[in-house]
């Protein structure tokens, strides 16, 4: 299985957060990860970023970021370049859809954890 290397967008150390689940799912399936959060933190092995680091040779940024926190978001992940963008369930956000596919980045509305549990990530 190819590896890929994903940005989690909204990271969060709450065991409960569906971002928290998809860092620990992403490393079981053996992923690398980095992850952006607005504080400081972990989970497991993957320490969160806390400003808008331009990563190298990212296939998928997931989002768990609601679309109304996403507008500082748009010109950074068309700056990216990631393969694709995964929007989570709840961060639908046509606008933002619309430039990423006008730059040539694949839309997804999924959820990481389905995509992964069925290996379809």
């Amino acid at each position: 299985m190819m590896k890929k290397k994903t940005l989690v967008i909204g990271a969060s150390e709450k065991p409960e957060r569906y971002s928290n689940k998809a860092i620990k799912a992403l490393r079981k399936h053996q992923h690398p990860v980095v992850a952006i959060a607005p504080r400081a933190g972990r989970v497991d092995d993957v320490e969160f970023d806390t400003g808008k680091l331009l990563y190298d040779d990212l296939d998928t940024v997931t989002l768990y970021v609601g679309s109304r926190h996403q507008s500082g978001y748009y010109d950074y992940l068309i700056d990216l370049k990631p393969r694709r963008v995964i929007f989570n369930p709840g961060t639908e956000n046509d606008e933002l859809a619309a430039q990423l596919a006008d730059n040539g980045i694949e839309v997804q509305e999924a959820c990481t954890l389905v995509l992964l549990s069925i290996r379809a990530y």
